[in-house]
Parts: structure tokens; C-alpha cells; sequence
């Protein structure tokens, strides 16, 4: 009887718990992905190294982007090697779209090398154009190994024309 009573409740307390387990995922799904960047109004981001060709020199990477305020972004990304290498690189890549594009376009890029070091690391503050989302895409190597990351897309907000006006009034 005690079996019984104790099947009963876990049934029920499984029944009772779907509803908890499957809504997450249905939030998730509600924001549009482009080419694998998640479109937010978050903050920041910060992307990983997700296509890794791992040797013995490269340890990790990673790619990120903040928007300080309405038109300014700080973008960047930093390349690790697992010990002191001949060579590090980062390239980055400040890519822009809006809600409905099928693809990112261009916007900036830059790209740093350092010798005889364990890491690299380069970053801007960037004025940009609002109404956009943008990521920060990197691809990092340490001698021969190379990998890349991204962001997810941060939407940045146009300048408001009011302060400007108010002002005079």
C-alpha cells in the first residue's frame, strides 16, 4: 500500500512539474537567432572559442562586446596560449544587423600579433550607428592552432534628439 501511495505521488508530482520544465525553452525559442548570435537587449556578451583546431599551443579565446550607451559600443577579444609561444594573433570583427536580415554585414576590424608571449588581447571603444544589433566575432591562433568566437547580438539604441532640443526651450 505504502509502494502504491508513494507511485501515486511521484506521477503526480511529474505530471504537476512539466509545465515548469517545458516554459524555459519556449522563452529561449522566442528570441530570434541570427547565424548562431542570439539578438538581445542585453548589455554585453561574451562569446567563447566554439570551433576549436587545438594543438599544444592554443588554450583559449574569447570575444566581447558592451554597448556603453545610445551609439557606443566597447568591442574586443582576448587569444590565451597554453605557454609562451612564438606568436599570437586576435583578429576582430564588429559585425551589424537588424531584426529580419538573413545575414551580419561588416562594420569594422582590426587584428593584433604579439612574440614570445603567452596572450594577446585588443579592444576599442566604437561610435556606431543605433537602430543595429552587433556582435564581435574573433578568430584567435597561437602559432599553428586556431580557433574563433562570437558574441550574441547586443542592440544598440539611436541618440535621442530631445536632449538637444530641451534645452532651448
Amino acid at each position: 500500500m505504502k509502494k502504491r501511495i508513494l507511485s501515486a505521488l511521484c506521477v503526480a508530482l511529474l505530471f504537476f512539474s512539466i509545465p515548469f520544465f517545458t516554459a524555459v525553452p519556449a522563452r529561449a525559442a522566442d528570441k530570434p537567432v541570427l547565424d548562431g548570435s542570439i539578438l538581445t537587449q542585453d548589455r554585453e556578451s561574451i562569446g567563447t572559442d566554439t570551433k576549436i583546431t587545438r594543438g599544444v599551443d592554443l588554450m583559449a579565446g574569447y570575444s566581447k562586446i558592451v554597448r556603453l550607451g545610445p551609439e557606443k559600443i566597447y568591442a574586443g577579444g582576448t587569444t590565451m596560449a597554453s605557454r609562451e609561444v612564438e606568436k599570437v594573433m586576435i583578429s576582430v570583427m564588429v559585425e551589424r544587423a537588424q531584426e529580419g536580415d538573413d545575414a551580419w554585414s561588416f562594420y569594422d576590424s582590426w587584428q593584433k600579433e604579439n612574440h614570445n608571449v603567452d596572450r594577446v588581447g585588443s579592444n576599442r571603444t566604437l561610435e556606431v550607428e543605433g537602430g543595429y544589433y552587433y556582435r564581435v566575432r574573433c578568430i584567435h591562433s597561437a602559432n599553428d592552432d586556431v580557433s574563433s568566437s562570437f558574441t550574441n547580438g547586443v542592440y544598440v539604441e539611436e541618440d535621442s534628439i530631445f536632449p538637444d532640443i530641451l534645452p532651448e526651450l
